[in-house]
């Protein structure tokens, strides 16, 4: 399970907890938070729909160390999500992205 307690201190976040990848990923949409950070791993199938409408938004999606996200892989399974206005997506990344596993 995610432990957002990194970004919390680092920039001071609010931490909330809700459904599923696309009612996260649609409240970055919306504007209701500013980031959606899944530390945990994913399928592509999860995230590959709420991406879509994320960038269609104009919002930075990407993997937690900022590297870009792929999909149709022969392995489904990625390690991190971050999906964020694009002002916040450096200063997650350099939190997130140093992370010990």
């Amino acid at each position: 399970r995610f432990d957002g307690s990194r970004l919390q201190a680092a920039l001071g976040a609010d931490i909330y907890t809700v459904g599923s990848a696309g009612v996260k990923a649609m409240a970055v949409v919306r504007g209701d938070v500013d980031a959606y950070v899944h530390g945990g791993g994913l399928y592509e199938w999860d995230s590959c729909a709420p991406v879509a409408v994320a960038r269609a938004a104009g919002l930075v999606c990407c993997r937690l160390d900022g590297s870009p996200l792929e999909f149709n892989k022969p392995d489904p399974w990625s390690p991190g999500l971050v999906i964020s206005r694009p002002d916040l997506a450096d200063d997650i990344c350099a939190v997130m992205g140093d992370r010990q596993p």
